[in-house]
């Protein structure tokens, strides 16, 4: 079959740990990277961009932070919200006080600002693991509504605590339209997708998923759980703190603490666990599941015809949604992504027997 490594002999080692060993998978990874830059932008429409593609961009990127922290290292987390928080309000506040900053500089700042944030509500990790720790990060979330809420310097001394930004630039070019607001989303999802793959394949990866398979042996072999669980914490903070610049500066262009609340932190540890746990392409599946499924649920009644009033409508996309999310947790709780490297393996072995 077309997915087969025969021939496909590695010579050396750094061939044989290259990210994609497969050459077919570079192939279909490199196809996947021209459809996104170079078609979708030709072709998409102004309500996929706005409606699906770049809110798809931006939570599976966060989705993909979380997953370090989750995923790889074991560390539940129930504060992304309020990490995606401090990313947006110290890149606004980086953006409007200081004149000329870059705006690539002001995201990349609010997302150090979301590090030692998450670094900070992370210690309680040293001591504390399941539940007491979700509890802990929960904690993260109802500081930082009530701080955004409350201390106006944070908004700019905005009366209703509402900020706004326009007039995106860089390096002189206008990000205004929905398409360059996309290829703005698309490029930082790829190259943080693409060094979180590397990472988690690097020495502090392997400690991260020691540190999740069992903390005690992993302390006994010599991994330092603070330096594990801290630099978890660090690096997932970073990466949603980004997002959370984007979800602002890009999607929303003005928005309050609320577009940041406890509910943006569940939907993101639901497309954690959907997707795929300890899996970089498991965001991806777990962002396109939430975000595609109600837009589905919500067309199904006009595609048929059926006379059902909005409210209605509204309740049963809710009752459908949550009642699939549990039906596919039950048959397969590794996530969409274990669905896809089954596939992947059977084709490998097809017509033969598995």
């Amino acid at each position: 079959m077309f997915y087969r490594e025969n021939g496909q002999f590695k010579t050396s080692y750094r061939a044989d740990s290259q990210i994609f060993p497969i050459r077919q998978d570079q192939i279909a990874i490199a196809l996947l990277l021209l459809i996104a830059f170079v078609l979708v932008p030709l072709f998409a429409s102004e309500y996929l961009f706005r409606a699906i593609l770049i809110p798809f961009l931006i939570l599976s990127l966060a989705a993909l932070g979380l997953n370090v922290l989750v995923g790889y290292c074991g560390q539940i987390s129930l504060g992304t919200g309020a990490f995606m928080a401090v990313g947006a309000y110290a890149a606004y506040n980086f953006h409007v006080r200081i004149e000329g900053m870059p705006l690539i500089a002001s995201l990349l700042l609010g997302g150090l600002c979301a590090t030692v944030v998450g670094v900070l509500f992370g210690i309680p990790s040293l001591r504390i693991k399941g539940l007491y720790l979700a509890v802990a990060t929960l904690a993260a979330q109802f500081f930082c509504d009530w701080a955004f809420l409350r201390i106006k310097w944070f908004t700019h001394d905005s009366p209703s605590g509402n900020v706004s930004v326009s007039g995106l630039q860089i390096m002189a070019y206008s990000i205004e339209s929905p398409v360059q607001k996309y290829l703005f989303c698309l490029s930082f999802v790829a190259l943080f997708a693409l060094l979180t793959k590397n990472l988690v394949r690097s020495a502090i990866g392997r400690e991260w998923m020691a540190m999740r398979d069992m903390d005690v042996a992993a302390a006994v072999i010599g991994i330092r759980p603070v330096y594990a669980k801290l630099s978890a914490f660090a690096v997932s903070s970073f990466i949603v703190g980004v997002a959370g610049g984007l979800w602002g500066f890009v999607h929303l262009s003005s928005w309050e603490p609320a577009a940041f609340s406890i509910d943006r932190s569940f939907q993101l540890l639901f497309m954690v666990i959907i997707g795929g746990l300890g899996s970089v392409m498991g965001s991806f599946f777990g962002a396109a599941f939430i975000i595609i499924l109600p837009i589905v649920l919500a067309q199904i009644p006009h595609w048929f015809g059926l006379p059902i009033q909005t409210e209605t409508a509204s309740h049963l996309e809710f009752m459908i949604f949550g009642a699939l999310i549990v039906f596919f947790l039950i048959v397969e709780p590794h996530g969409i992504a274990r669905l896809w490297s089954t596939a992947k393996e059977k084709l490998r072995l097809w017509p033969f027997p598995h």
